[in-house]
């Protein structure tokens, strides 16, 4: 029993006492959850270690990203002791979070495919329930993710018997498979699909805006925004570049390039038209994981920086936004931004962290998201020495950037500045355990924007890759000096017109007067007006009909199969007699032969 063994059982035995003690579980899930993140210090502190017990090894990667999941559990989990209470089946809420923890544990650390195999199918579990713990409705989206991210792994088993099959071993690594045949091909997608489904890549991706109309913002904060997304892109790297071999403007290489420039695009282009906040929110996770395929796609030393780095920095701003989603929720009692209005200056803490993390999900310096998509853009460029494409995945990048910040100046209107609303009342800030998850996230939106070298760069990125170089300059402390120099000038030119006392007078057109409700502005149609144009309409409409759905689709497809197997077995004798002679003259011939 080392500190590795001790972080995977742990918390799946603590679970236990959850099930068992469900007056204490939030309280025993809290302990467990900071004597996790305490362990997951002195493993990240080690840099490697290794366990006989079950084959686990843990190294710089896999220890850093451990860090992160068990810092996000402590957080959340300090975070529902306010949003979840009066909520039933709380004992099986905190269990499951601490099930989850130790599954993760196990996925990361597992040195082989069979206990990789083994606790990525045990997350499913956890996943499955905690969707539909917040409502019974729920259960239809849990069903969907069960099977959805189920089938993926189903591939990810037969890409795992490919390897098998070309290396007569089931341990990751060390000697990476070229792909340059079929099979290796065959192998990379299956396992990529595993990968895909658990992190929200297109078209794995409908589980997660599905999940976020029932699913209680904590769980989407946990599970979507930032466990999911490390376990997802963990897995996906070490698919590239310890399983098989990426190389630069190859063609798996420009395959995973389409789809991560398809996913920004089309997920973002998704998010400027939902009129729930939690929905908007869930397209916004499927479209920045594309920012991380891209990267890593490039295959090259800084595309794969960017792309690892964007993927923390998504966890962070992710699952800030998702709890500021929370905090609104509870106190408005509602989530459609229709309902919604004015509460920046009932909810001034919760508006601070949720403008400083859609800023950072935006790209908009000198944030954390800033600049892991500036080493992706980066990586893009550099890829245009060898390649003739690189123009549309740095386009892509760049409208997925620009989109997003639209949705948030849609999403931070509806919610916060806009009009007051009168059907969320005059509300008040959350408790501090629900702000203060916001706000140390919020903070390290920003300091993983200005240190962004010293600290998360150096100690969880650059360790796992060998060489890396920059172009350009990027100055973090005079871009900030610059944006609150603009900032200051703003509020300033604002103060000034607010000294001279204006008249107001009642809004009216046409010499009749307006009532306020005919006047009030919410955000909520900002976009609208795009989906009646052009081609866009089409995109629209299909995907309104599920489509795009690969789950609907394959649904569909199965009840169709099903109807003609139950048309073939109709009960009638004759039926039965026909089939009967045909099998028979299908034998003859073949024997004739």
């Amino acid at each position: 029993m080392n500190d590795l063994t001790i972080a995977v059982f742990a918390p799946l035995i603590m679970a236990l006492l959850c099930f068992v003690f469900k007056r204490a579980a939030k309280w025993l899930a809290l302990l467990v959850s900071l004597g996790i993140f305490t362990l997951a210090i002195k493993i990240f502190l080690a840099g490697q270690l290794v366990s006989q017990f079950l084959s686990l090894r843990a190294y710089p990667f896999s220890a850093g990203i451990f860090l992160a999941a068990a810092f996000f559990t402590l957080l959340i989990t300090l975070y529902s002791f306010k949003y979840m209470e009066g909520k039933e089946r709380l004992g099986e809420y905190y269990a499951y979070i601490l099930i989850t923890l130790g599954s993760a544990a196990g996925a990361l650390f597992a040195a082989d495919f069979l206990n990789l195999l083994f606790f990525w199918g045990m997350m499913g579990i956890p996943l499955y329930m905690l969707i539909g713990i917040g409502s019974s409705a729920g259960a239809g989206a849990a069903k969907k993710t069960l099977i959805l991210v189920g089938g993926a792994d189903a591939m990810m088993i037969m890409g795992i018997g490919i390897v098998w099959v070309m290396t007569r071993s089931l341990q990751i690594g060390p000697s990476p498979l070229p792909l340059n045949n079929v099979y290796s091909i065959v192998a990379f997608l299956a396992l990529a699909a595993g990968a895909f489904a658990k992190a929200g890549v297109m078209p794995f991706h409908s589980w997660i805006p599905d999940s976020a109309e029932f699913a209680p913002a904590s769980v989407m904060a946990l599970l979507p925004a930032s466990l999911d997304k490390l376990l997802g892109i963990y897995l996906f790297s070490r698919i590239c570049f310890d399983v098989f071999q990426i190389v630069p403007n190859s063609p798996v290489s420009l395959f995973l390039l389409a789809c991560g420039s398809i996913t920004i695009i089309a997920a973002v282009m998704g998010a400027l038209v939902q009129h729930d906040l939690k929905k908007l929110l869930s397209f916004h996770a499927v479209s920045q994981v594309g920012y991380m395929v891209l990267g890593i796609g490039t295959g090259t030393p800084l595309g794969v920086a960017g792309g690892i780095f964007h993927m923390f920095n998504h966890a962070i701003y992710k699952s800030c936004l998702f709890l500021c989603g929370g905090a609104v929720e509870q106190k408005a009692g509602t989530t459609d931004l229709e309902k919604l209005g004015g509460l920046a200056k009932f909810m001034p803490i919760t508006f601070t962290a949720f403008l400083i993390a859609a800023l950072s999900i935006s790209g908009v310096p000198p944030f954390n998201g800033f600049i892991s998509k500036w080493m992706i853009y980066q990586a893009i460029v550099q890829l245009g020495k060898i390649s003739p494409y690189w123009i549309i995945w740095l386009v892509a990048a760049m409208f997925g950037s620009a989109f997003t910040l639209a949705s948030f100046v849609k999403l931070t209107h509806a919610v916060f500045l806009g009009q007051w609303s009168e059907t969320t009342g005059k509300t008040r800030e959350v408790s501090w355990m629900m702000w203060l998850p916001l706000a140390v996230l919020a903070a390290l939106c920003v300091v993983f924007g200005l240190l962004a070298a010293q600290i998360p760069l150096k100690y969880l990125v650059f360790p796992n890759i060998q060489f890396y170089r920059f172009t350009g300059v990027w100055e973090p402390g005079m871009a900030t000096l610059l944006l609150l120099s603009g900032l200051l000038l703003g509020l300033l030119i604002y103060a000034l017109g607010r000294v001279k006392k204006v008249t107001v007078k009642p809004a009216f057109t046409g010499g009749e007067l307006l009532k306020e409700e005919e006047i009030k502005v919410t955000g909520n149609e900002f976009y609208d007006s795009i989906k009646s144009w052009g081609p866009l309409n089409l995109i629209y409409k299909t995907a309104e009909k599920k489509y795009f759905d690969v789950y609907e689709l394959g649904r569909q497809a199965a009840f169709a199969v099903a109807g003609w197997l139950s048309w073939l077995h109709n009960g009638l004798l004759q039926t039965y007699l026909v089939w009967l002679l045909m099998g028979l003259v299908v034998l003859l011939l073949f024997l004739a032969r």
